[in-house]
Order: structure tokens, then C-alpha cells, then sequence
């Protein structure tokens, strides 16, 4: 993603919006190191944001930098006294402190990562939680990949060992939604198909409620993302 010309690409994260139960599942897996001032990088269209203030976060504050995606985002968060809309990169303004910034499918964009998890440390205050989740396993890399301008896709090791030399203890760290591969593997590697509104929506419907209780049991060796937890110390 270039700061001088950031692109996003409004159909498939359209798509990701019909994904409610999947959200929820990260959301769960966040919600107990939130706190109480937290800062969404690469907010989108505000899907995730509105989850966010279902919890009791006093004070929201979401960073979208895109302009075509900005103005949805504006709106959904426009009656929540809680929340603030920021059309830029995070790190605009001197808002410092936080108790956690959050970035979900977002630091796959970012050409330099380590540059950006240095960002967040700074705005963290001491205690403070990185939340991350972005997309896993390189030979899943698609042309979907590719369009909605990913760098790359993480191990959970890799990410382990990025955010670790980045100055932070390692709170939680595994993959998530193990059944997701084998779907992604065919739509978007094989066949390189376009992400689907319709069967994002079956698969969050019939497959995702699932996969969530049985991955609370059993935590799976592999999966289609890498969902960490950090502390600043």
C-alpha cells in the first residue's frame, strides 16, 4: 500500500461485510485485551468498526486512508459519540497512549510492516495490546491476493518472530479458520475466481459457527490466517 496512493478495492470488501459471524470470532478472541482507547487501522467501510463499539470501549478511533472507502466509513460510525473517523494513515494527529490498536486483514497491505508495527508500538501506552489478524500460508497467495494488494502472507512464526523484534511480548498467537484453506485453495489459486458475496455469506452461515467451536476446543496446526495478540511492555 503507498501512502502517496492508496487503493482499495470496494467489491470484495463489500463481499467481507456479509462475513458478520467470522468478525464476531476475531472480535471474541480481542475483546478481553481492548481496553478501554483503541485505534482500528484500515478501518474500511466500518465492518469491524461497529462490532468494536458493541464492547465497552470508551473511545474508538478508526483510520481509513482511501478516499472511495472513507465516506461509508464516516457514516457508519456518524451517531456514535464514541467513535472518531479519520481519513488518513494511522499515526495522523498526536493521539498517543492507547490500549490497543487493531489491525485486521490490513498489515498484509503495508510494503513495510516492520516500519508500521513500530508505529503502533509508539502510540501504545505501556500494557498496551497489538491485535492482529492477516492472512496465512504463502502458497495460498492468489491473484486476489495480488488485486487487493497484499505483500504477502504470514506464518504464524514469521509474525511471531516479526512483532517479537518489533519490541513486543507475545501474549497469543495461532492460526485460525483451518476449514477456510481448502476453499480458498480452489476458488482463488486453481481457479482464480472473484471473491463471491453469496458464498462468503453461506460460508459464514453454515461453516463459520462451526469451525468456531470446534477451534476453541482444538487448536488447529495450520489455517487460512494468523490471529496474534502482543503486549507493549
Amino acid at each position: 500500500m503507498s501512502e502517496q496512493n492508496p487503493q482499495y478495492f470496494g467489491r470484495d470488501l463489500e463481499a467481507m461485510s456479509f462475513a458478520r459471524n467470522y468478525h464476531r470470532w476475531i472480535l471474541a478472541e480481542f475483546a478481553p485485551y481492548l481496553g478501554s482507547t483503541v485505534a482500528e487501522v484500515g478501518a474500511g467501510t466500518g465492518s469491524f468498526s461497529t462490532l468494536l463499539l458493541d464492547t465497552p470501549v470508551a473511545r474508538l478511533i478508526a483510520y481509513e486512508p482511501s478516499a472511495n472507502m472513507f465516506p461509508a466509513l464516516s457514516a457508519a460510525l456518524a451517531r456514535e459519540p464514541r467513535a472518531q473517523a479519520v481519513n488518513g494513515f494511522f499515526g495522523t494527529g498526536e493521539i498517543a497512549n492507547l490500549d490497543a490498536v487493531v489491525y485486521v486483514n490490513v498489515l498484509e497491505h503495508v510494503e513495510d510492516d516492520r516500519v508500521e508495527l513500530a508505529r503502533a508500538f509508539d502510540r501504545l501506552r505501556p500494557g498496551g495490546h497489538l491485535l492482529l489478524f492477516v492472512p496465512a500460508l504463502s502458497w495460498l497467495y492468489s491473484d486476489l491476493d495480488r488485486r487487493l494488494g497484499h505483500f504477502r502472507r504470514y506464518t504464524r512464526h514469521g509474525l511471531d518472530d516479526l512483532v517479537r523484534t518489533s519490541g513486543f511480548l507475545v501474549v497469543k498467537s495461532r492460526y485460525f479458520d483451518l476449514a477456510g484453506i481448502l476453499p480458498w485453495y480452489v476458488n482463488f489459486v486453481l481457479l482464480r475466481n472473484e471473491m463471491d458475496a453469496r458464498s462468503v455469506a453461506l460460508y459464514d452461515r453454515a461453516v463459520v459457527p462451526v469451525m468456531r467451536r470446534i477451534e476453541k476446543l482444538v487448536r488447529p496446526p495450520i489455517g487460512k490466517n494468523v490471529l496474534l495478540v502482543a503486549r507493549k511492555p
